[in-house]
């Protein structure tokens, strides 16, 4: 088994753990399918009352490895099937029944930021950045960003930070609703599991049914959202500016985009 993503119980909290710190947690195969593995443990466990994602290093997840592949391979897939397929192993924990907290040791950016969003909680660096920066290299949002961000900020504040590609600090991001709370980085796991804790403490059926509550009630069809936005991000991925932009980003210069 890979040492990518590690699962760990420790009693009824269980902790999944990004462990490609030299790779900024990106989505790489490797990942994914260590992820894919773990986020399988986790709900194999049948006496788990409350699960904790983070990572290890700087970065909870910078999101896609633009040095990769921004798609999942696959003989006879559609392109939107591949772009989903890049998602499908951190919407996985959608699975899950017990409450899902984000302890955020650093950024989250683009895919990192949707693994963030498909959590219930979320605690973060203060010192760290969050969001989905899409638009500044010629892609569209994926993992229903565009779906799970308005339901947390509201539809002005969502529109502005995925239209502009603007990244916030922590400190902002709790001001905006993404996170519960921000917190130093050192404090982050600690935190979390202090949280998990209280709420591994509550009735397990009735901390179950409480989530189910929540997501029926905001219809939460994060899924379909997946879905739908994988269509359109595997066409601006064939498109000229998605070229420019990734090979910008690499190049760390200002992206030359024409439209095309």
């Amino acid at each position: 088994m890979s040492d990518a993503v590690r699962f760990e119980a420790h009693g009824d909290i269980g902790v999944i753990t990004l462990n490609r710190p030299d790779n900024r947690n990106s989505m790489t195969p490797e990942l994914l399918d260590a992820f894919t593995t773990a986020s399988a443990a986790a709900r194999a466990d049948t006496g788990l009352r409350c699960l904790v994602v983070t990572g290890t290093g700087s970065c909870f997840s910078s999101g896609a490895d633009f040095k990769s592949t921004l798609q999942r391979e696959g003989d006879g897939r559609a392109p939107h099937e591949k772009s989903f397929a890049m998602y499908e192993p951190f919407l996985s924990l959608l699975d899950l029944e017990v409450p899902v907290i984000g302890a955020l040791n650093g950024h989250a950016v683009g895919g990192g930021f949707g693994l963030a969003l498909v959590c219930d909680l979320r605690i973060g660096a203060r010192e760290a950045k969050y969001g989905a920066n899409f638009v500044r290299i010629g892609l569209t949002p994926g993992m229903a960003i565009s779906y799970l961000l308005p339901r947390l900020v509201g539809m002005a504040r969502a529109s502005e930070l995925l239209l502009t590609g603007r990244l916030v600090e922590g400190v902002e991001a709790e001001q905006l609703g993404i996170l519960n709370r921000a917190v130093p980085a050192a404090d982050v796991l600690p935190e979390a599991m202090a949280l998990a804790r209280t709420i591994a403490d509550n009735a397990p059926f009735a901390v179950r049914e409480t989530k189910r509550a929540i997501r029926r009630g905001l219809g939460l069809e994060i899924r379909e959202a997946a879905r739908a936005e994988a269509h359109v991000q595997a066409r601006s991925l064939t498109m000229d500016d998605a070229r420019e932009g990734m090979a910008a980003l690499l190049a760390k210069r200002a992206p030359r985009f024409t439209g095309r």
